[in-house]
């Protein structure tokens, strides 16, 4: 595929800004990085959510995303986010009570989940 050169420079800018910020290049995006044209938006979609404090503070942005990856059940999420928690200032408590809060919700999704199979096979009743 030939490349745009000004995709390419654009690219590689974003990349150097986000090493520099967050002291690596996610493997995500080193893997992208051979299709700026698939990269680029990936990035746009990323940097709208995380960039500025529109609502929320960043601590609590990625404290929110640390529970999702948690349910995502990514261990590479997991530890991306509990580090730029870290850097935005969540202490260890928080991050432990979002990771507990997140475990928390997975284990009721499964129990929210497995009991209604579990009633309708053996055909107990039940209201919502």
């Amino acid at each position: 595929m030939n490349k745009d050169p000004e995709q390419q420079k654009e690219m590689e800018r974003r990349l150097a800004e986000e090493e520099k910020l967050v002291g690596h290049v996610p493997v995500v995006h080193q893997i992208l990085s051979d299709r700026p044209d698939m990269l680029l938006p990936n990035l746009d979609t990323s940097e709208s959510i995380f960039a500025g404090e529109k609502v929320l503070p960043h601590k609590v942005k990625h404290l929110v995303a640390l529970g999702a990856a948690v349910a995502g059940g990514s261990p590479y999420c997991i530890r991306a986010q509990m580090e730029n928690a870290r850097m935005f200032g969540a202490t260890e408590d928080e991050i432990l009570e979002a990771l507990q809060i997140a475990s928390y919700m997975g284990l009721t999704r499964g129990q929210s989940i497995s009991f209604r199979v579990f009633a309708e096979v053996f055909g107990k009743e039940y209201t919502e």
